[in-house]
């Protein structure tokens, strides 16, 4: 067995078994990114090329039903209630009303990140189906039909993106919101 360096056992600027390093000592408590810009765009752009792959070369389109409306309208639905959830939310840690038990934030935050994801990828979806209805809008009806409810549905998509983009922010805590705009990747 040998006897440990002038840098302890575990060598030179690496954490002891206390969690300190070479700047002094590590925060234990886990944290979350803020969602990169450049990540939800990434993955809109790749579910879009993706999806008008799918649709173009497997000629899915045909075979599907019309699509309804109102499946876009529950989306920015949910992206309204997450907009109007992070108004709450931000007055509630900004000291205003009961205090938010952190158990809440935590999973607000979940959710945010969850949905402006989610949202990105539902409006990569729309957009795929969008690229391929609307140079055919003119001629054929259920392609116009279809064009109409995709551009509805890809608003409501962006809408939960920022929806789950805003509670995000709110659910910071107040001396973090005063800081720099968080990184954009």
């Amino acid at each position: 067995m040998s006897a440990p360096g002038p840098h302890g056992p575990h060598g030179p600027g690496s954490r002891g078994p206390g969690g300190d390093g070479p700047e002094g000592p590590q925060d234990p408590r886990p944290t979350v990114k803020p969602t990169g810009y450049r990540d939800l765009v990434g993955i809109f752009v790749v579910v879009a090329l993706l999806g008008n792959i799918v649709v173009r070369l497997i000629h899915t389109y045909g075979t599907m039903p019309g699509i309804p409306t109102a499946a876009g309208i529950i989306v920015g639905l949910l992206g309204l209630a997450e907009l109007a959830g992070g108004f709450v939310l931000r007055r509630r840690l900004d000291g205003s009303g009961p205090r938010v038990p952190a158990l809440v934030a935590a999973r607000a935050v979940l959710l945010a990140k969850a949905s402006s994801v989610g949202g990105a990828v539902i409006g990569g979806l729309w957009t795929a189906v969008l690229a391929y209805t609307l140079p055919r809008a003119g001629e054929v009806l259920a392609a116009a039909a279809d064009s109409i409810a995709a551009g509805i549905g890809l608003v409501c998509a962006l809408l939960l993106v920022g929806g789950g983009l805003w509670l995000e922010y709110c659910c910071r805590a107040p001396d973090d919101r005063d800081d720099d705009p968080p990184p954009v990747a």
